[in-house]
């Protein structure tokens, strides 16, 4: 009988240190009984938006960019792949075949070069970040397979 009676008191005991145990760590209850709201998830800075009347992601610009170097700069045409912290993300598009290369993809032309005989390359890369006066005239727009697939390897 003791056995039994010992063995009811250890688990009343137990229920009861589990009962105050999750009373502690659970959250109160707000003034309407409900639970405050959870914390948000934090979640990757996303880009500025981009001005109206300027260069827009998936665009083609012709524009003043630099050399990886830092010795100077040519005008060329690029991809914008984003507006952030008052400036603008391009890849580089290039001429030269680069069909040997795993980082430059090649992308229709004529759709906004009328003058191109060939294709040309995107380099898929590290961006590069340039300002709003290094843009000139627009060029059209990314094959929207294309873009879809910088969007992905970029983030955008």
């Amino acid at each position: 009988m003791w056995q039994l009676l010992t063995t009811l008191a250890v688990l009343a005991a137990l229920a009861v240190a589990w009962w105050l145990l999750r009373a502690r760590t659970r959250p109160k209850a707000g003034p309407a009984g409900k639970r405050p709201p959870a914390r948000p998830v934090p979640r990757a800075p996303k880009a500025d938006k981009a001005p109206k009347s300027g260069p827009q992601p998936g665009e083609i610009w012709w524009a003043d960019v630099p050399y990886e170097d830092g010795t100077g700069s040519k005008v060329r045409p690029c991809v914008v792949l984003r507006f952030k912290r008052g400036a603008y993300e391009v890849l580089k598009i290039t001429s030269q075949d680069q069909r040997h290369r795993t980082d430059h993809i090649e992308i229709p032309t004529t759709t906004w070069d009328a003058d191109a005989d060939h294709n040309s390359f995107l380099d898929l890369s590290d961006p590069i970040t340039i300002s709003t006066p290094a843009f000139s005239n627009r060029a059209g727009s990314l094959d929207t397979v294309v873009w879809r697939k910088v969007r992905t390897l970029h983030g955008v």
